[in-house]
């Protein structure tokens, strides 16, 4: 449960701070402008890292016991935060930045004693000489590749949730010494998902280097955690693929550039979404096919975890030269994404469908119906509820009903915030303190999470009078829950976690929908989320 909280109170610190700190860039001078280099065209907010940082390391100091190495992670990342947030500000040069990145990977390696003790292809432990300072290269390294990584709207917040992903779902397979990467892992994911919120393309915040260098530190960090601390019988070479697309990318920027004659540090367009745009794909084609290389990484890494470190290196070596080998050759042949505008005639057929009642409001009302009576049930049907849940709820359910009685803007983040709290709340309960159900109401339950999702897939795909809209954070989000949902099939005791999570995201898209709906629409998910969490409330405490 305490995994479960870590996510959704860095999920919703993130989604309250961001549009804070998005009214305030413009005063202090954290907004980034348009460039040759850049391929945004008006300026953009770039304050959406101190919402991924601030709510990750909060669940983190609440609910992880306060040793030396996490003081040390802790005292890294704020230092982190603070230079990225003075470079969003006052655009640094790239040497002072380093500081930073050095302060924070010498607290790691040297205060709280992490660093890395095995060398893939080489039998033995290394030397202390060595590992040390190979590790804070390797830390700073990371920090840099995502930073460089962060060109394209989603791309690198999406990489890195499918990394730490991949790094929690292997430290759940251990011993139980895992439970540190655990909390991290998913007080970042929450962080970084109520970000991608606001950052898919068009995005309207960026996350600047305060969220980028974060999270480069911190995919390091748990890497090397992983291999060193929590499962010492992994390959040493898995955090290639762990890691993954952005490891390689800087790699080929700095050949590239050293092959050129140019500096080193000096930004470019020649990283891997520079030029797959450059070929003709366009923006969101661009970042699902980075995703996808991603995904085929850290999906390798689950299957090759015990297998050689020639095995590995070999598969991740060959992957990434598959990838740049097709670039280079479009790049030489002058091949282009996209040869014609021409509409086909199944495009105008699907258009003249779409418009059809059957799909564009029968959908919609089914989910505005739906999600509201699973609230309820759901609140009345538990039997029994945490009284941390309990006072929670009525938390929430005061500052709920001071919107709702004061009339105050009922479409705002902290009243969809709530929304999403309450789904998660429901989802929990439902799947973990109702009693045995019978086998009829189990496949109720299946029949009923089913069709809001084909309600919420058709109404997203053509109802024309909602706002909401497919991005490569839907693709990628749902890739990732449905292997998760996978994977999890072999933690016996962590089963449940898998429905929860395929649950918890149909429900979020669900309350999505009905918030960019009508008004009137909303209202009727409001009251359904007060009553409930009145309810959960008062269960909880007597």
């Amino acid at each position: 449960m305490t995994n479960l909280l870590a996510f959704i109170t860095a999920l919703v610190i993130s989604m309250a701070i961001i549009p804070l700190m998005a009214r305030l860039a413009p005063r202090v001078g954290m907004i980034d402008r348009p460039d040759p280099r850049k391929v945004h065209a008006v300026p953009i907010p770039r304050a959406g890292g101190v919402g991924i940082v601030l709510g990750a390391l909060v669940p983190i100091v609440m609910w992880l016991p306060m040793d030396t190495l996490t003081g040390a992670y802790l005292f890294g990342a704020t230092v982190l935060l603070c230079f990225g947030v003075w470079d969003d500000i006052r655009e640094l040069g790239h040497y002072v930045k380093f500081i930073g990145q050095f302060i924070a990977a010498i607290a790691v390696v040297y205060y709280g004693g992490l660093y890395v003790t095995h060398f893939p292809l080489v039998d033995g432990t290394i030397p202390v000489s060595i590992g040390k300072p190979f590790t804070v290269f390797a830390l700073m390294g990371m920090i840099n590749a995502i930073n460089h990584s962060d060109g394209l709207d989603g791309l690198a917040g999406g990489m890195s949730m499918l990394s730490l992903g991949c790094m929690a779902y292997l430290a759940a397979l251990g011993d139980g010494s895992g439970g540190t990467l655990i909390v991290i892992a998913l007080a970042t994911l929450g962080g970084v998902f109520g970000f991608l919120r606001y950052n898919t393309h068009p995005a309207r915040v960026f996350m600047g280097d305060g969220g980028s260098q974060y999270l480069g530190f911190t995919l390091g960090f748990l890497a090397i955690y992983l291999i060193e601390r929590v499962n010492p019988a992994l390959s040493p070479a898995l955090p290639a693929l762990l890691l993954g697309l952005p490891i390689v990318d800087i790699l080929a920027v700095f050949a590239q550039r050293i092959y050129h004659g140019m500096n080193w540090f000096r930004a470019s367009k020649n990283h891997i979404h520079h030029r797959l745009l450059q070929v003709g794909f366009d923006h969101y084609e661009a970042v699902v096919i980075i995703y996808s290389v991603q995904i085929l990484l850290v999906v390798s890494a689950v299957f090759l975890i015990y297998e050689s470190d020639f095995i590995v290196l070999a598969v991740y070596v060959g992957v990434c030269s598959l990838v740049f080998l097709s670039l280079i050759l479009a790049e030489r042949t002058r091949w282009r994404a996209h040869q014609s505008n021409k509409i086909s005639r199944l495009t105008t057929a699907i258009r003249a469908v779409k418009e059809h009642r059957l799909f564009t409001d029968l959908p919609v009302r089914y989910v505005v119906i739906a999600v509201p009576l699973l609230f309820v049930f759901v609140s009345l049907s538990v039997d029994e509820v945490p009284r941390d849940f309990s006072v929670a709820s009525a938390m929430l359910a005061l500052i709920l009903l001071l919107y709702m009685v004061l009339r105050w803007k009922t479409d705002s983040i902290v009243v969809q915030a709530v929304s999403y709290v309450t789904a998660a709340f429901v989802v929990y309960l439902g799947t973990r303190h109702i009693g045995a159900w019978t086998q009829a109401m189990v496949t109720l339950e299946l029949v009923y999470f089913v069709v809001l999702a084909v309600a919420i897939g058709v109404a997203i795909r053509y109802d024309s009078k909602a706002s909401f809209s497919t991005t490569p954070m839907d693709y990628l989000v749902i890739v990732t829950v449905l292997f998760t949902g996978f994977l999890l099939q072999n933690v016996p005791e962590k089963a449940y976690l898998g429905s929860i999570a395929v649950k918890l995201v149909v429900l979020f898209y669900a309350c999505e929908l009905i918030f960019s709906r009508a008004e009137r629409k909303r209202y009727v998910l409001n009251f359904s989320t007060l009553v409930a969490l009145s309810v959960i409330a008062v269960r909880g405490l007597t």
